[in-house]
C-alpha cells in the first residue's frame, strides 16, 4: 500500500474534491467533468464519497456505499439522514485503509472526489477534513469545487448567506479552492440580478447589496446584522465565484483554468507543457472580467433601466 513503503513516495496524483450544498448539481458536474476530461486525453477516475448516492449517473471506480450506506446506518443504529450522514464519513475516516487500498489500484489517473452534500460536514465537523488531509499525506494535490447554485444572486439576502458558507468551508476545509456558480443558464430563474454579473462573481463592494436589501421591509431591522456579515466577507476577501454551464464548453474550460491553477496540475508534467498553457495560467483579471461579461451577455437579460433607477423604484 501507499503508506506500508514509507521509503518510496507514491506519484503525484491531481484531483478535484467536488463540495456544495444537496441539489447544487456536484454528480452533474463530475459527470461533465468527467467526458470533457476524457475528450482532453486525461485517465479520468470519479470517486464516489457520498454514502447516500443512488442511481449514480458516470462510471465510477471506487464506490463508498460498498463500505457504508446512509440507508444501513439509519435502520440499524436508528439516526436521522443528518446523524447518518455524519456518521458514515466518520466510518469512512476510521477505515481509511480501504480507500487508500482502492485509490491504489487506479495509477496515473486524475482524481474526481463526489462528495456528500451536508453543509456542517465542510463547516464545522472535522471527518471530511480529516479524511483530505490524508489523502495530502497520500501524496494527492486537491483542489475543492464548491459548488453553489447560480440563482441564490438574485436574493441579496441569500447571496450574503451563499458567501458566509463559502467563507467557512474555504477556512475549514483548507485546500487550494474554487467556488463556482452552477447552473449559470437558469440564473434568473427565480427573479432579475440587481447588478451586472461581475458584480456577483468578483463580489465586489457589498454595501450595494446592504441598501438592496434594506428596501425589503423584513430585512430592514436586520440591517446592523447585515452589515457585520458583510464586513467579515470583505475583510477576508478569499471569496470569489466562476460562473458554469455543464453544458457549455467555454464554461468547462473556464472552470478547469482556475481548478489546475490553484492544484498546480498545468505546472506539472503530466501533459504536454507548452507556452500558451503557462500563459493562460497566468493572465490576470481583464481576462476574467471579459470573461464574466461573456456569460453575462448569455445567460443574463439586459433590463433598459439603470441600477440606480431601479433603486429609486424600490
Amino acid at each position: 500500500t501507499m503508506s506500508a513503503q514509507p521509503g518510496l513516495k507514491p506519484s503525484l496524483r491531481f484531483g478535484q474534491v467536488v463540495i456544495g450544498p444537496p441539489g447544487s448539481g456536484k454528480t452533474t458536474y463530475c459527470q461533465g467533468m468527467q467526458e470533457f476530461l476524457t475528450s482532453l486525453g486525461r485517465k479520468v477516475v470519479v470517486v464516489n464519497m457520498d454514502p447516500a448516492n443512488e442511481g449514480i449517473p458516470y462510471s465510477c471506480a471506487v464506490d463508498v456505499s460498498e463500505l457504508v450506506t446512509l440507508d444501513d446506518v439509519m435502520e440499524n443504529l436508528k439516526l436521522g439522514p443528518n446523524g447518518g450522514l455524519l456518521y458514515c464519513m466518520e466510518y469512512v475516516e476510521a477505515n481509511l485503509d480501504w480507500l487508500e487500498s482502492k485509490l491504489t489500484q487506479c495509477s496515473d489517473c486524475y482524481f474526481l472526489f463526489d462528495c456528500p452534500g451536508q453543509v456542517e460536514l465542510y463547516t464545522h465537523q472535522s471527518s471530511v477534513k480529516n479524511i483530505f488531509s490524508q489523502l495530502a499525506k497520500w501524496n494527492f494535490r486537491l483542489t475543492a469545487v464548491h459548488l453553489v447554485d447560480s440563482h441564490y444572486c438574485a436574493d441579496p439576502a441569500k447571496f450574503i448567506s451563499v458567501l458566509c458558507t463559502s467563507l467557512s468551508t474555504m477556512l475549514h476545509v483548507e485546500l487550494p479552492h474554487v467556488n463556482i456558480l452552477s447552473k449559470m443558464d437558469l440564473i434568473e430563474q427565480y427573479g432579475k440580478l440587481a447588478f451586472n454579473l461581475d458584480f456577483y462573481t468578483e463580489v465586489m463592494d457589498l454595501t450595494y447589496l446592504l441598501d438592496h436589501l434594506a428596501a425589503d421591509p423584513f430585512f430592514k431591522k436586520f440591517r446592523h446584522l447585515n452589515e457585520k456579515l458583510a464586513e467579515v466577507i470583505q475583510d477576508y476577501g478569499l471569496v470569489s465565484f466562476v460562473p458554469l454551464n455543464v453544458q457549455d464548453k467555454d464554461s468547462m474550460i473556464q472552470v478547469l483554468r482556475a481548478v489546475d491553477k490553484a492544484n498546480g496540475y498545468c505546472f506539472g508534467d503530466l501533459e504536454e507543457r507548452n507556452l500558451q498553457a503557462m500563459m493562460s495560467a497566468a493572465v490576470g483579471a481583464d481576462f476574467q472580467f471579459s470573461s464574466t461579461l461573456g456569460v453575462q451577455e448569455r445567460y443574463v437579460e439586459t433590463g433598459e433601466k439603470t441600477v440606480e433607477e431601479e433603486m429609486m423604484e424600490l
